[in-house]
């Protein structure tokens, strides 16, 4: 089920605890950054209450150590978009409180969700666009995750092949 949730306070707190554990567990395979990064990372933007977390890698070959390390740390390994990265979720797939994001810094997949996140959090008006879009997907996706974040596509590929973005967040 797709539940939304208004944006809370404690959503930056948790990503800054949960990349302090990272860092600490697998920080042997950390390179360039960990971003908070999903629309729990967009203040005042409806999100799944479910910290998103872009952990900066070398390369996914140079990283396959960290995903038993993860495993054995409480997250769940998914190869999911195996070319891209590699996916995990935590506690569980049922309930989920964090997605894990290993992506080689810098990427082309890195950049793309910086530029995104990094949009809505400058422009009021592409966020509300972006939560009003994602409200109607979950009712019409309201039992399929995967439709729902297809969905948005349109949305997301509109905005990132805009000219007027900003790569640094000030905020």
């Amino acid at each position: 089920m797709i539940e939304l949730s208004e944006y809370q306070d404690e959503w930056p707190i948790l990503f800054e605890q949960e990349k302090a554990f990272l860092l600490e567990k697998i920080g042997g395979w950390f390179y360039g950054a960990v971003e908070h990064v999903g629309s729990t990372s967009v203040p005042r933007l409806l999100a799944k209450p479910v910290i998103d977390i872009m952990f900066g890698v070398r390369s996914l070959e140079a990283s396959k150590g960290a995903i038993e390390v993860l495993v054995d740390n409480g997250y769940c390994y998914y190869p999911y978009k195996i070319e891209t990265m590699h996916w995990f979720c935590k506690p569980t797939p049922a309930v989920r409180t964090h997605h894990l994001h290993l992506i080689p810094y810098e990427s082309p997949l890195w950049m793309e969700r910086l530029k995104f996140r990094n949009q809505l959090r400058n422009n009021p008006d592409i966020a509300r666009q972006y939560g009003e879009l994602k409200q109607a997907l979950a009712v019409v996706h309201a039992n399929d995750r995967e439709a729902y974040t297809q969905s948005k596509w349109p949305f997301i590929r509109e905005v990132l092949e805009r000219g007027d973005f900003i790569i640094c967040d000030n905020g």
